[in-house]
């Protein structure tokens, strides 16, 4: 008999980045080995973040946009409305998975996902990410602390392309793409996690999501 593999998902809404910045690492501190792994789909307002191999070189011209140093693997990259973010939150041992296997099963669920919507993309084996014909159109990076990850992906979907000029992403100089260049009519970003959330679970091993609601106070 199969043993369930449970993960709460929580849906945060449009939130400012320090915050959950914080309650990430906040959560991965102080879970318990048998707490249920958690995946987090929100968007976030404007915002670079620079990972630990970020060079300050790339922030080119960010304007008033505030510049967040984090934790995460890679360099800079950008935050904003109508970009979906999924953090994922989970226990890497219990899921009997190393962080290539993690980062593999990202990418793939998002290259699935996009398959199902025409179109194709791949991912780069020197550099985390998947891309459109050489364009990015989603970012990941994930920071492994006590055996559990946190951070996770972004997918561009219908966004204001202009902030990302501000910078050199993730140290590549390749342009940068999104769902609504890429399709005449774009899904709803809720039904967009909604999917890309299955397929990623699913690829991770889960067969039981629990949803619940968007409290982050893991002070």
């Amino acid at each position: 008999m199969e043993i369930a593999k449970e993960i709460i998902v929580r849906d945060l809404g449009l939130v400012d980045y320090q915050p959950v910045f914080d309650a990430m690492q906040s959560f991965t501190e102080r879970r318990a080995h048998w707490q249920i792994d958690e995946l987090w789909c929100l968007q976030h307002k404007p915002v670079y973040t620079l990972g630990r191999a970020g060079n300050r070189t790339n922030l080119l011209d960010v304007k008033d946009v505030p510049v967040v140093q984090v934790d995460r693997g890679g360099d800079v990259t950008f935050h904003g409305p109508g970009q979906l973010v999924i953090y994922l939150l989970t226990d890497i041992k219990r899921l009997d998975k190393n962080v290539r296997q993690v980062v593999s099963a990202i990418e793939e669920s998002i290259i699935d996902y996009l398959s199902g919507l025409g179109i194709e993309s791949s991912a780069r084996s020197d550099a985390p990410g998947v891309y459109v014909e050489g364009k990015k159109i989603a970012s990941l990076g994930l920071r492994v602390r006590r055996g559990c990850t946190y951070h996770g992906l972004a997918l561009n979907w219908d966004m204001d392309m202009s902030p990302w000029k501000g910078i050199n992403a993730c140290d590549l100089g390749v342009p940068i793409t999104q769902l609504s260049e890429l399709l005449d009519n774009v899904p709803p970003i809720s039904s967009v996690a909604t999917d890309l959330t299955k397929l990623l679970t699913g690829r991770l091993g889960y067969n039981y999501l629990l949803e619940s609601e968007s409290d982050l106070s893991y002070e």
